[in-house]
């Protein structure tokens, strides 16, 4: 299967394909529909939860690495991707609810694992913990936002109304603004990727990044907690340390990192640090 997993020369809707008919497919209540998992691997569990507006997409160039030595899992979040919306919330705790519900039926009642969230998946992930009991082993936020502190504006142009060059332009340029660092390395697997998940995307998330609601509910987790950055991270660049201080406030003993030179979409943009770091900081954490 990891021969499936790495094949990083295809062309990015083949590399897609392969993946996902690689992964094992199933799904779990979510408001009046259901909610899209995969899962990849066999080891100790790993969750990792996408960004806003994203699906499971946004781990593409991580589930194969990852996948050697873990159970890889990756939930469409709830009214993205092929996930139903979920029932009406004014906070994100009652959709972490419906994601910690789903993990575990896809894993087993009890059934310990690591949780890895990036951005949306980052708050959410923190609602997670924070609802949690000794079967979250460790929680790891990747870009996180919803911890008190203003960050800078983004402007982002709307594809909607959109099509062909101009719409692939829009990408890119949104891309650029939010999730890169480096525009040059914006390649096509990462346009493929945007596309896909902005047409499918139908949960707004943004309005919780500017609260203190993933700083609240991580002050409750019970388990250890680590929070990554990329160096040029859009949300939290140039005050990155701001937001160590910040998590360190409700949670002292917090490991913290960054990623030299990557931008919001670290796991994407600098994929082959991302995928040694996470591993090691978990083995640091909690042995395994």
């Amino acid at each position: 299967m990891q021969d499936v997993l790495t094949r990083t020369w295809e062309a990015p809707e083949a590399l897609l394909a392969r993946l996902d008919a690689a992964a094992r497919r199933l799904e779990t209540p979510c408001g009046e529909g259901s909610m899209a998992w995969r899962v990849w691997g066999e080891g100790e569990p790993l969750v990792l939860l996408h960004g806003g507006s994203g699906s499971w997409r946004h781990w593409t160039r991580n589930i194969g690495p990852l996948s050697r030595h873990r159970i890889v899992v990756c939930p469409d979040l709830p009214g993205l991707g092929e996930s139903a919306m979920p029932p009406p919330a004014e906070t994100p705790a009652p959709v972490a609810a419906v994601v910690r519900e789903g993990i575990a039926r896809v894993l087993g009642a009890g059934t310990r694992y690591d949780l890895c969230g990036f951005s949306f998946g980052a708050l959410l992930s923190g609602h997670v913990a924070a609802q949690a009991g000794e079967e979250l082993r460790s929680v790891t936020l990747v870009g996180a936002g919803a911890l008190g502190l203003k960050r800078q504006v983004t402007e982002l142009t709307k594809v909607r109304s959109l099509e062909g060059e101009a719409r692939i332009a829009a990408h890119r340029h949104n891309l650029a603004a939010l999730m890169f660092a480096d525009a040059a390395r914006i390649d096509a697997l990462a346009l493929v990727i945007q596309e896909w998940n902005t047409r499918h995307a139908r949960f707004q998330s943004r309005g919780f990044a500017s609260s203190t609601s993933l700083k609240d509910a991580i002050a409750r987790a019970r388990c250890p907690v680590a929070l990554l950055y990329g160096e040029r991270d859009a949300i939290a660049w140039p005050e990155v340390e701001l937001r160590f201080q910040a998590l360190r406030e409700v949670q002292p003993e917090a490991w913290t990192g960054v990623v030299p030179g990557a931008g919001h979409w670290v796991a994407y943009e600098a994929a082959e640090t991302f995928n040694a770091m996470l591993p090691d900081m978990l083995r640091r954490r909690t042995g395994r």
